[in-house]
């Protein structure tokens, strides 16, 4: 093995690999069999954090930066003047194999440009999964983007070996697609999605009569869009997300700030800010819609088609809707509060709990860790509503006057239109 070479094609393809945030493995639960290599079972990976707050990681690399595809938001597009390279299938498998020995990685997120075909991209990314599971037993985590355009043969393969698939679907609309990957079909996403999708279902439903029914897929399935670099609307871009999640049963629609890359008058120019701000909103509206009970529309709709800049999602709902409030957590179902600005869900749970025992006052809720900075105008507990003169903007300001965030000076400017 030529290793001068094996490092300069790693520094390339794990670059080339950084733009790809979906990478997530919550839900796999692949167990160590026959004193094989690693163990996925309730582990988190590529720099995410388990519940007892570990961090683990994974070797994230391109099979290649080749690519017959020149979509202008990508640094790998044909066009692009930059240096290529490819791993042989033995090469990644050695070089994942070698880095767990190590304790550098606990898996491996494997993804790719498209070289050939689609078929022969992904029947090589398959081959390296096969490789680890069955000649090297390995039992670690391994997430393998799955190519558009795939045929349903090798993607129902690919779930075999892999714990979790994932194709994105990258811009967040048809028309987005059209401007800027002209030679890609919105259709050549959507096929695999339906397949993974599928797959599982029947997964689930044949392991209900035969236990021993090969494991499939077992961290589902994920997309990604990228933020930014179309004219979207942040309702287009949540109303696309929904869709995903309802229609193809994903477990994360992940949301990727657009890096300018390219001089192309379809895109925002080089040295353009990138929206990590707009990316965070939309990343805090996701989580409210799968776990808060909100529905989109009450977030984003014709008349509020994009989400506020100075104050999170649900804050900017509950500004929106001040006749909902104040709302008595002494009282109030546990939807209601968690409609609270500055009530987390683990708040809702104890503050349930709590009340069960006694009423509570605000020293309690202090106590619980409610963030009363906000929470307080929007809620009663022991004593009268006190704030029920002040208008949305007013509370807004006095919100705003008391808090900080690391995107606080983004939205700098915005502050003295409520000081």
């Amino acid at each position: 093995m030529n290793f001068e070479r094996i490092k300069q094609k790693l520094n390339i393809l794990a670059d080339a690999a950084k733009y790809d945030v979906s990478c997530s493995s919550s839900g796999s639960k692949r167990k160590n069999t026959n004193n094989g290599l690693g163990d996925s079972s309730g582990i988190g990976i590529c720099h995410s954090y388990t519940e007892d707050g570990r961090c683990v990681s994974l070797l994230k690399i391109l099979l290649t930066n080749h690519c017959i595809f020149d979509c202008a938001y990508c640094v790998t597009r044909k066009s692009n003047d930059v240096e290529r390279a490819a791993f042989k299938i033995q090469e990644v498998v050695d070089l994942t194999i070698n880095f767990y020995r190590r304790n550098y990685i606990e898996g491996l997120f494997l993804s790719s440009g498209i070289f050939k075909t689609p078929d022969y991209t992904m029947e090589r990314l398959v081959a390296v999964a096969k490789k680890l599971r069955l000649e090297e037993n390995f039992n670690g985590y391994i997430h393998l983007k799955s190519i558009p355009g795939a045929s349903d043969e090798l993607m129902r393969e690919a779930g075999l070996y892999a714990d979790r698939l994932s194709v994105n679907i990258e811009v967040p609309t048809i028309s987005g697609l059209k401007l800027l990957a002209p030679d890609k079909k919105h259709e050549d996403f959507t096929k695999p999605m339906l397949k993974v999708k599928n797959e599982i279902i029947q997964y689930q439903a044949d392991r209900k009569i035969i236990k021993s029914t090969p494991t499939y897929a077992p961290a589902g399935q994920s997309t990604q869009m990228i933020i930014g670099a179309t004219g979207e609307s942040d309702k287009d871009i949540m109303y696309s997300a929904v869709h995903y999640y309802k229609t193809y049963q994903m477990k994360r629609v992940y949301y990727s700030a657009y890096v300018p890359v390219a001089n192309d008058v379809r895109l925002p120019a080089i040295g353009s800010q990138v929206p990590m701000l707009r990316e965070n909103r939309l990343y805090q509206t996701d989580w409210l819609l799968r776990f808060y009970g909100f529905s989109v529309h009450e977030l984003l709709n014709q008349n509020h088609p994009n989400l506020d800049v100075d104050v999170d999602p649900k804050l900017g709902w509950a500004l929106r809707n001040l006749n909902e409030f104040p709302i008595d957590v002494n009282t109030a179902e546990p939807r209601m509060l968690a409609r609270i600005p500055g009530l987390g869900m683990y708040s809702v749970h104890k503050i349930i709990q709590a009340r069960k025992f006694r009423k509570l006052n605000w020293e309690h809720l202090k106590k619980i860790g409610v963030a009363l900075n906000r929470a307080k105008y929007f809620m009663i507990c022991d004593t009268s509503y006190r704030h029920q003169d002040l208008q949305s903007s007013q509370i807004k300001s006095l919100i705003l006057q008391n808090s900080q965030g690391k995107f606080r000076n983004q939205y700098s400017t915005q502050l003295s239109l409520f000081n």
